[in-house]
């Protein structure tokens, strides 16, 4: 389970870290929400490279980020499933034993009919209740961890390791795209970046309050 954890870890986690650091670069309010966030929730304002795990429980902004950024790339974009027996989709359609039926998470991500009529913006709070809360969405809906009894073991060591990395990125450094960059994703088992994420990163120079 342990080798299962990080094998399948890795080049999912840097699939999402890659269009995670993309989207927030090209959305600087979710910047500016996400520094926020880190400022106020970490102790004494965020003079250390890193901030602890228990802080990390109250980045909630950047939690219901990383939940949107999976929501337009899954890292993995597809799945299948065989039916053990002969059953009927909520659909009507019915499903003969043995038979294999694919699943387009990439796809399912940008429905209007799942997300509403802003499937297509990026918009991390719809993932926050009006208490501050992360809505609880089922994984029939939100397949990135696919759902049932075959949901990611890794799930919440996932989110952990991305709040760790992105927040330290973020804090400490600016990033900005490459002019003339065109970023699209290459089809394959794993969602990754055509050509990788190539930006420019300075120093980030900020003042606590």
């Amino acid at each position: 389970m342990v080798f299962t954890l990080i094998a399948a870890g890795k080049d999912t986690i840097s699939s999402t870290l890659s269009w995670l650091l993309w989207l927030v670069a090209t959305h600087p309010d979710v910047e500016r929400k996400i520094l926020e966030e880190i400022e106020r929730e970490s102790d004494k304002g965020t003079s250390r490279f890193l901030i602890s795990k228990d802080e990390l429980n109250g980045l909630v902004y950047l939690h219901a980020t990383i939940y949107e950024t999976l929501r337009f790339y899954p890292p993995l974009p597809f799945e299948h499933r065989c039916a053990s027996e002969a059953d009927v989709l909520p659909t009507g359609h019915r499903v003969k034993k043995g038979m294999r039926m694919l699943f387009n998470i990439y796809s399912m991500g940008r429905m209007e009919e799942i997300w509403g009529k802003d499937c297509m913006e990026f918009k991390p709070q719809r993932w926050i209740t009006e208490e501050g809360n992360i809505i609880h969405v089922p994984s029939q809906k939100f397949m990135a961890f696919l759902t049932g009894p075959k949901t990611c073991l890794g799930k919440a060591m996932s989110f952990m390791q991305l709040k760790f990395i992105v927040s330290a990125i973020l804090w400490n450094y600016k990033l900005d795209m490459v002019e003339c960059r065109i970023v699209k994703p290459t089809p394959s088992i794993v969602l990754s970046m055509k050509d990788g994420l190539k930006m420019r990163v300075s120093k980030r120079c900020l003042v606590s309050s």
